[in-house]
């Protein structure tokens, strides 16, 4: 056993986890309850009020005249309860860093759905910033935890320091539609312009809700020079 298994097993003698959602010790979610999820096995327009199945995850032709955001990956509703207790204790206190990996493993089963687990070599990573406040009051940026997983797994670069959050705002969840929108103008910062020149980028974050936040990111990409950018996340509201 290495040192970082010895800490790591040692952490869960004194620490024990247990599933959020049926209270079994083992891990912070247990495979049965994860099969509790149901994971999309299609792709919808991130855009339109009613879902609208879409070819191959795209924006659909009417909503891609005035949105940058090119297509969007969802793993699951937000309406389903583990999805929802999972991202809840994920990004409020008290917070649980490790539900990145069961997060990003729903995101890895929906890819798997869509037979699409190694498609993606041509694509890099980069998770919506947080505001070095919040960063600092949480400790980590849930988005670029997910990020790192999948990096992982998908085997494609990730970068955390391309978009920085230059304003900090109100939370969104609190906010209606044309108030999320007003909210989020020019907040974002692409300090890195010239990684993202050319490049096909995946925008990583936890929850998809009316998608202002993941637009207002894809079109300053956009602007830098982005080829393509398109959303990945573990949930649509």
């Amino acid at each position: 056993m290495n040192l970082s298994s010895t800490k790591e097993f040692i952490l869960d003698l004194l620490f024990p986890k247990f599933c959020i959602s049926c209270g079994k010790e083992g891990s912070y979610l247990c495979q049965d309850c994860f099969s509790l999820i149901d994971i999309l096995e299609r792709q919808y327009c991130p855009f339109c009020p009613q879902p609208k199945v879409v070819i191959d995850g795209k924006t659909c032709n009417f909503c891609k005249r005035s949105k940058s955001l090119n297509g969007l990956y969802c793993a699951a509703s937000y309406n389903n309860f583990i999805v929802k207790k999972l991202i809840n204790q994920f990004k409020y206190e008290p917070y649980i860093k490790e539900l990145s990996k069961p997060l990003s493993s729903s995101i890895i089963a929906h890819f798997i759905n869509l037979n699409k687990v190694t498609t993606f070599n041509d694509f890099i990573l980069i998770p919506i910033p947080l505001h070095k406040k919040k960063l600092k009051k949480r400790g980590f940026n849930q988005a670029s935890e997910i990020a790192k997983e999948l990096s992982k797994v998908l085997k494609i670069p990730f970068f955390d320091d391309i978009l920085i959050k230059i304003k900090q705002t109100p939370a969104q969840v609190e906010l209606k539609k044309e108030e999320r929108e007003e909210n989020i103008k020019g907040v974002f910062l692409c300090q890195k312009p010239e990684l993202v020149m050319g490049k096909k980028i995946f925008l990583i974050d936890d929850i998809f809700t009316t998608g202002s936040t993941m637009e207002q990111c894809a079109r300053l990409l956009q602007e830098a020079g982005a080829k393509e950018v398109w959303g990945i996340v573990v949930a649509r509201g």
